[in-house]
């Protein structure tokens, strides 16, 4: 008999991964049936899920009964949280992850998987205290850790889908091609390609669950420093490039004015104290390799959406 897979956030890029990613796995596809949880299964991409067999429902992530109904009979379950922009504010994800976290308890959840990041007021010390959307998860996180859920934390990277939906590198009236950051262009940018990889860490997650549990896993294809972004994209696009390093006010003058300061830190803390607070990525790049999994690169990443940046 399979066993139930709930996975969270099923039509958005990090469930959306996941579940392709089971999908393509001819072991997994067996082993588990899937069920996805979206806020409205009436939209399209919720019922190209159940056209796939994917079981689809919805919760309320604010109730706690809605919860223990969605996740009832699964022995894993991924959770990724949405962060408070909204109405309600960085608390509600909080809320939400620790919802989440006491239903798969009662439920008798095997294996949770959480998609968390780093605590940047923490991490930094103290010196960085606008990035809630963080924060909040990894207080999640270290909520989940006091439960006694079996549960690994997989850590996503800096989006390469950024740079094209953000217009992070901009064609000039000159015909070059600016990506402009608020940090020198040795900060380390770790880089993923969300909808193509997230689901391949979580893949190798469950295929090595023992070895995994109360561990995070790294989910980046590599380092990246601003020089190394541009010299890629003038390989591929055989455009010309420069790096513009602006200072704060500059950089939040770009910025929506509400999220002006979490976007500037965010960056801030990308160079100082580091993303991954200076961690290696062997150990992931290992745990995919080990499932025969590999990362898009940022260089392919480009070649597939490169006329994106036209």
């Amino acid at each position: 008999m399979s066993k139930l897979i709930t996975i969270f956030g099923a039509t958005g890029n990090q469930g959306g991964s996941v579940i392709r990613a089971i999908l393509a796995d001819a072991a997994l596809s067996q082993e588990f049936k899937i069920r996805g949880i979206t806020r409205d299964v009436s939209k399209p991409a919720a019922q190209n899920l159940i056209k796939q067999g994917v079981e689809v429902k919805s919760a309320d992530m604010d109730s706690k009964e809605s919860l223990v109904e969605a996740i009832r009979g699964s022995h894993t379950v991924f959770l990724v949280t949405t962060p408070g922009w909204g109405s309600g504010g960085p608390e509600v994800e909080l809320i939400h992850g620790t919802n989440v976290a006491n239903a798969a308890k009662d439920a008798g959840v095997q294996h949770l998987i959480f998609s968390s990041l780093l605590n940047v007021t923490e991490t930094s010390g103290g010196r960085l205290t606008h990035v809630p959307h963080f924060d909040m998860k990894q207080k999640v996180e270290a909520y989940i850790s006091t439960t006694g859920i079996p549960a690994t934390f997989v850590l996503p990277a800096y989006f390469m889908s950024n740079f094209q939906a953000f217009g992070m590198i901009r064609k000039g009236d000159d015909g070059i091609y600016t990506l402009a950051y608020p940090v020198a262009n040795t900060a380390r940018f770790p880089l993923i390609d969300i909808p193509e990889d997230l689901g391949k860490f979580v893949v190798a997650a469950i295929k090595n669950r023992d070895q995994v549990i109360g561990t995070q896993i790294l989910a980046a294809a590599d380092y990246y420093t601003p020089t190394d972004i541009l010299r890629d994209f003038e390989e591929v696009t055989g455009q010309k490039t420069r790096f513009v390093q602006v200072d704060h006010d500059t950089y939040k003058s770009f910025m929506p004015p509400a999220a002006a300061d979490e976007l500037l830190e965010n960056h801030l803390f990308i160079e100082n104290p580091g993303y991954y607070n200076g961690r290696s990525l062997d150990e992931s790049k290992s745990l995919l390799a080990g499932v025969g999994l590999k990362a898009t690169s940022w260089k392919e990443y480009l070649q597939k959406h490169k006329a994106a940046f036209q």
